[in-house]
C-alpha cells in the first residue's frame, strides 16, 4: 500500500466524524503463547487499515482541525539495546517520515500528552470493550480532565462507536486493496494446486498442511487462518484443524486454506478424492454442491441482496438432495422448513478483506444489505454426511464436500478472484497426485 492510500482512508474517516471530535485507536497488544513466548504479532485490523503501522505498543489519534496536524502517532522510541534482542523499531521520527504522521511521540509520554488532545473535544470515537486495559486508561484520562473543570477544562461528553464508521468504510475495497487480495489469491491458488499434486493415499493431513504452509512461506506470506485439512470423516467437521490423521484410499480430502498478503486474506476451499478418482456417490454429491455454488455466484451483482446467493444455493442443494434420495418431499416446502440444514448447516458466504470473516453489516434497518461494487465476499455451499446419519445409506457416509471461491462485486456484476483454481470434477481428478 502506498502512503497516499492511508491518507485517503484517514480523510474518509475524519469526514464522517462529527465536528469537535477525536478518534483514538490502540494497537493490538502482544499475546502470550506460553510462559514468556509470544504468538507471532498481528496488528489490529482497524489500526492497520488507517495507519499501515505494524508494531505493538502504539496509539493512533485523529484530531480533525488540529492546527499542528490531524494524525498523531504514539509509538515505541528507538532503543538500540532492545532492538538487538527483539528487532528494529520505527521510532517517532520514522512515524512521521514513513507513515505520514503529522506528529509522533514516544508511547511512554502518552499519559502527559493524550489528555491535552482530548480536552475541549466534544466527542470521542473509540471502540469500547475490544482492549479492556486501554478502556481503563482512556477513562483515567477523561477523569483527569473532569477533575480540572473548575480551572476551565472541558472533558468530552459523548463516546461514539468508532468501529461502526471504520467497518462501513472497510467494506468497500479500493483498487489497491483488490490488488493485495489478488496477490493473496494467486499464492493461495498455487498452494492448493501444490496440495492436490502432492496428495496420495497414506500421507497424513499434516503433510498436506505443510505443503500449503511451504507455498505461503516461500512467497512471503502466512496463513490467513488455521488451515483445515480434513480427510474422510474429518471433512464433515466444519472447523476441523487437528490435521493429524492418515489419508485413506477412497476418501475425500477437504482443504480450506488461504494466504494473508499485506494483511489481506484469501479464503479458498476445494474437495477432492485422495486417490484422484471420485466414487459414484462422491461425484454425485460434488456435482450438486458445484451446481449450487455456480448458481449462487450468478446472484452476486449490484442491486441484489446479501441473501440472494444463499437462497439460490439452498434451492439447488435441496433439489439435489431430493433427487439423490437424501431428503424426501417437495423441494420448495423443504426449503421453507429448512430441512436442508441437516446436511448444510452454515451460510453460503461472508465478507472478506483484512479479516477472513471481514467487517460490515449484513443487514441494514432489518433488511438484507444490497450488494454494491467494491464489496468482496466468499461463496461456499457444502454438503456434509457424517457416518451414522440416521436413515442414510452407508454409501453416503463420511462424504463432506465444500467448494469456496472469493468473489468481487463489480459495476457490471462480479469477478471470481479465485477462478484460476480448478473445480470441475474431471479437472480436479487430473490434478490430484500429478506431482508424484
Amino acid at each position: 500500500m502506498t502512503p497516499g492510500e492511508f491518507v485517503r482512508r484517514r480523510k474518509n474517516l475524519m469526514r464522517a466524524m462529527e465536528p469537535g471530535s477525536v478518534a483514538i485507536l490502540p494497537a493490538a497488544p502482544t499475546c502470550i503463547r506460553n510462559r514468556d513466548v509470544e504468538h507471532p504479532y498481528r496488528q489490529d485490523s482497524d489500526f492497520l487499515y488507517l495507519t499501515g503501522f505494524k508494531e505493538p505498543e502504539a496509539v493512533a489519534v485523529l484530531a480533525p482541525g488540529r492546527d499542528q496536524g490531524q494524525f498523531i502517532l504514539f509509538c515505541r522510541d528507538k532503543n538500540p539495546e532492545q532492538e538487538i534482542w527483539h528487532g528494529r523499531r520505527a521510532g517517532p521520527a520514522a512515524a512521521v517520515t514513513d507513515y505520514g504522521a503529522d506528529d509522533s511521540f514516544p508511547i511512554t509520554d502518552i499519559d502527559e500528552i493524550l489528555p491535552g488532545l482530548l480536552e475541549d473535544r466534544r466527542r470521542v470515537y473509540y471502540t469500547m470493550g475490544r482492549y479492556g486495559d486501554f478502556d481503563h486508561r482512556l477513562m483515567d484520562w477523561i477523569n483527569q480532565i473532569r477533575a480540572r473543570v473548575r480551572a476551565g477544562s472541558h472533558a468530552p461528553h459523548e463516546f461514539v462507536a468508532l468501529d461502526y464508521l471504520v467497518h462501513d468504510i472497510r467494506l468497500y475495497k479500493s483498487r489497491s486493496e483488490i490488488a493485495a487480495m489478488n496477490k493473496a489469491v494467486a499464492i493461495s491458488v498455487a498452494a492448493h494446486e501444490r496440495a492436490m499434486r502432492s496428495c496420495h493415499p497414506g500421507r497424513y493431513e499434516f503433510e498436506i498442511e505443510a505443503e500449503l504452509s511451504y507455498e505461503f512461506g516461500r512467497n512471503g506470506t502466512v496463513s490467513a487462518y488455521p488451515s483445515i485439512v480434513g480427510g474422510g470423516a474429518n471433512g464433515c467437521i466444519l472447523h476441523y484443524t487437528e490435521n493429524s490423521d492418515r489419508l485413506n484410499d477412497g476418501d475425500l480430502l477437504l482443504i480450506d486454506a488461504g494466504a494473508e498478503y499485506e494483511g489481506y486474506a484469501a479464503d479458498i476451499t476445494r474437495t477432492f478424492p485422495v486417490n484422484g478418482s471420485f466414487t459414484d456417490a462422491q461425484r454425485e454429491i460434488y456435482e450438486v454442491v458445484l451446481a449450487a455454488q455456480l448458481a449462487a455466484i450468478k446472484q452476486v451483482k449490484p442491486g441484489n441482496h446479501w441473501n440472494d446467493p444463499h437462497n439460490a444455493a439452498v434451492r439447488i442443494l435441496t433439489k439435489g438432495l431430493v433427487e439423490l434420495g437424501l431428503l424426501k418431499g417437495e423441494p420448495r416446502k423443504l426449503v421453507r422448513e429448512e430441512a436442508y440444514r441437516r446436511f448444510y448447516m452454515h451460510r453460503t458466504g461472508h465478507w472478506l478483506g483484512l479479516d477472513v470473516h471481514d467487517v460490515g453489516d449484513y443487514r441494514l434497518s432489518g433488511q438484507w444489505r444490497q450488494l454494491e461494487a467494491g464489496m468482496v465476499l466468499t461463496i461456499e455451499p457444502g454438503i456434509y454426511i457424517p457416518a451414522g446419519s440416521t436413515g442414510v445409506s452407508k454409501r453416503w457416509w463420511n462424504i463432506g464436500v465444500r467448494i469456496e471461491d472469493d468473489v468481487q462485486v463489480t459495476r457490471e456484476g462480479h469477478r471470481v478472484l479465485t477462478d484460476g483454481l480448478v473445480k470441475e470434477p474431471d479437472a480436479v481428478s487430473a490434478l490430484v497426485g500429478a506431482g508424484g
